[in-house]
């Protein structure tokens, strides 16, 4: 089984988060997240198989997050309305996305977790 595994070229973490499950072995299935980003219903799908609140999907440290001022607007949206912007813009997603099977993992601090 393949893993999904959705990143930004550009972004060091993403680059030795490939790497790193590479050497393991394992067969990625590469997605550029700005140029195919998820769907408000993969997302849908996803967030809930991270474990994870969808607050923990913003890529917080973003230039596209500080922009639209979402550290002051998030506690105001619905879920439906945090996953809809999410999946407007890859930008605003914490990367790398990594899914196998039902285990789905935001970044990677502690490596993979698969």
């Amino acid at each position: 089984m393949s893993i999904q595994f959705v990143w930004y070229p550009n972004c060091g973490t993403c680059r030795a988060a490939k790497k790193t499950i590479e050497q393991s072995g394992e067969l990625l299935e590469l997605r550029h997240i700005v140029q195919e980003p998820l769907t408000a219903a993969e997302l849908k799908k996803w967030i809930p198989l991270s474990g994870l609140p969808i607050r923990k999907w913003f890529n917080v440290s973003g230039n596209r997050y500080k922009e639209l001022g979402l550290k002051d607007k998030l506690p105001a949206l619905s879920d439906d309305e945090m996953i809809d912007l999410l999946a407007s813009d890859g930008m605003l997603v914490k990367r790398p996305v990594i899914r196998k099977g039902n285990k789905v993992q935001v970044g990677f601090q502690d490596g993979w977790q698969g």
